[in-house]
């Protein structure tokens, strides 16, 4: 059967209907679906706008919704210290969708615009029902794209960008990292430092707030900060930076647990013992967090409830849930709250106690 035309890059999109008439993406779906329901001025005027700016009602999102494939599609992320994470989120996903009677396809595609096309191709085969999104960013085009496109999709991790789109879960990055800090300060310390990734990333500016938010209401003062990758190698250049300062710090606050335990190698390198010489937090609970010889503070991600909360999204958008939502309404973002785990990283053992 040949693919259906795919829609130009300028075509009209519900959403610039609904902007050109004044009213909601779901007065524009009433239109077109339930005329009955939308006031005879108000429906003029939408149909007015449609007319004006050329748009045609997307009918394979539709079709989704009709041939359910009952398949979600999953872009598997390439390589990067991060697909840990990713990889514990994918069991809570595949076991959430399961539970609904769907199941996962996994694919691959470029980073940013150059991957919509994968995207379309698996629409155009009617291969998915929707999708699930991960990693998003600043000035990501998978969520226009696809909510322009009338898909049904959720994400973990929310619309960085104005206005935002379509249904997101993410986790409280800010909170965690306070809540780390605040650890730290009841423990006595007063200079907390904070290694981090370049600024410009959603998830990473997201963690530093909290670090600087925790500084400003403990009174703390002026911290000191370092940048680089978010890697082990990443978190070692950043931890020797903030050593060698003339006013080190006492405790060191990590974007995410590859930094820390790059941070935990320095510290062997110079003789110092974790949670006693200086104290190191991190952040995501990564399996290597709880290893003997690292037993990394961190703050952990709820990662079962993301994934149910996802795919609950994603399915009620394809109305084949129990509470089901029509597919233009308003979004629904949803920030979990993460978890602090203390371990000796931060302070030393019972025993360690005792001895001193």
């Amino acid at each position: 059967m040949p693919n259906p035309p795919e829609e130009s890059p300028g075509a009209a999109t519900i959403t610039g209907v609904a902007a050109a008439a004044g009213v909601s993406r779901q007065t524009v779906s009433n239109v077109l679906n339930a005329p009955h329901r939308v006031r005879p001025q108000t429906r003029e005027r939408v149909e007015a706008a449609i007319r004006d700016l050329g748009y045609q009602p997307n009918r394979l999102a539709r079709s989704l919704r009709i041939r359910a494939s009952r398949m979600l599609g999953y872009c598997v992320l390439r390589g990067g210290d991060d697909n840990v994470v990713h990889t514990r989120f994918l069991h809570a996903l595949t076991d959430a969708a399961a539970e609904r009677g769907y199941h996962l396809l996994l694919f691959t595609a470029p980073h940013g615009e150059a991957g919509l096309p994968v995207y379309d191709d698996l629409l155009a085969q009617r291969t998915v029902d929707g999708f699930v999104l991960t990693d998003t960013f600043k000035g990501d085009v998978r969520q226009k794209w696809l909510a322009d496109r009338e898909v049904p999709f959720a994400a973990f991790g929310r619309s960085w960008d104005e206005p935002e789109h379509g249904d997101w879960v993410d986790v409280d990055g800010s909170s965690g990292v306070y809540d780390a800090v605040a650890h730290l300060h009841a423990l006595g310390h007063r200079r907390i430092a904070f290694a981090g990734w370049e600024r410009g990333s959603g998830v990473g500016d997201d963690r530093r707030s909290g670090w600087a938010r925790a500084a400003a209401d403990l009174g703390l003062g002026e911290q000191p900060s370092a940048e680089a990758p978010g890697t082990v190698g990443g978190g070692a250049d950043a931890a020797r930076r903030l050593l060698d300062l003339p006013a080190p710090p006492t405790a060191l606050v990590c974007a995410n647990d590859h930094m820390a335990i790059g941070a935990l190698g320095v510290l062997a390198e110079r003789g110092l013992r974790p949670g006693r010489d200086i104290a190191v937090a991190g952040f995501d609970d990564i399996p290597a967090a709880s290893l003997p010889g690292i037993d990394l503070t961190t703050v952990s991600q709820p990662l079962d409830e993301i994934g149910r909360t996802v795919v609950r999204l994603v399915l009620d958008r394809l109305d084949s849930g129990t509470d089901p939502r029509p597919a233009d309404s308003a979004p629904q973002q949803i920030v979990l709250r993460p978890s602090l785990v203390v371990r000796s990283s931060s302070a030393p053992a019972p025993q360690e106690e005792e001895e001193r």
